[in-house]
């Protein structure tokens, strides 16, 4: 290669030999970059899709029940950029109050922010409902957790898996060891629906304080309530 480059020494080369000897360069090998022509695609096998037992709002609705959250179990809502079913109970002496001072639903999240400040103390509508908890139904334990865990903030939070998921070693190995450090629950759903509770989530949660993102999320709450009554 280094006696063609010499010969071409005061000469334009030709184009195509010059990219002929670009590639015996690049590969140290002639003719190496014709093997490419030989590879063969192979098709990777089809996986089949996980597919939940039954509807999102009747899999949350079951697995409620199942730990026993009382409340209203709303139907799913993108909130914080998380797909949730929040359960929420309504309170009767807040609900009344506020209907006979005319304080409805308040959705803004920039007006509710507000209604923490001290300076509005005491002049804001009161909470008319209780999160009781949040819960995630996906189809794979990692999208359940990345949904279930902001949520632990306000509320008791848990996930619902398909029955397919659980009977993995990743499941075992990967999904309860983490759910059991952040304290999420875990319930595996089958066809009906039957839901069954595989772990428990922490009982012992610290209550954090009302902020301005608790107060709408209540609000939202308190909305779908009385959209759904």
């Amino acid at each position: 290669m280094y006696q063609k480059r010499r010969a071409w020494q005061g000469m334009a080369k030709p184009i195509g030999a010059t990219v002929v000897e670009r590639a015996e360069f690049v590969t140290g090998i002639p003719g190496r970059m014709a093997a490419v022509d030989n590879l063969t695609a192979v098709p990777s096998p089809l996986v089949p899709s996980v597919e939940l037992p039954a509807n999102v709002d009747e899999l949350a609705a079951a697995a409620a029940r199942e730990l026993g959250w009382q409340g209203v179990v709303l139907p799913e809502m993108k909130l914080l950029g998380r797909q949730i079913n929040l359960v929420a109970q309504l309170m009767p002496d807040a609900h009344a109050e506020r209907i006979c001072l005319g304080q409805q639903p308040e959705v803004d999240r920039a007006t509710v922010s507000t209604w923490v400040w001290p300076e509005f103390s005491g002049r804001v509508p009161e909470p008319a409902v209780r999160i009781v908890g949040a819960l995630a139904v996906t189809r794979h334990w990692r999208t359940g957790l990345v949904n279930a865990v902001p949520f632990l903030r306000y509320c008791d939070a848990a996930m619902v898996l398909p029955m397919s998921v659980v009977l993995t070693n990743d499941y075992l190995v990967n999904c309860l060891p983490r759910a059991r450090a952040y304290g999420v629950g875990v319930l595996s759903a089958e066809p009906g629906p039957e839901v069954e509770l595989d772990l428990p989530g922490r009982g012992d949660r610290a209550p954090a304080g009302v902020d301005g993102t608790q107060r709408w999320i209540t609000e939202l709450a308190y909305e779908q309530i009385l959209a759904t009554a």
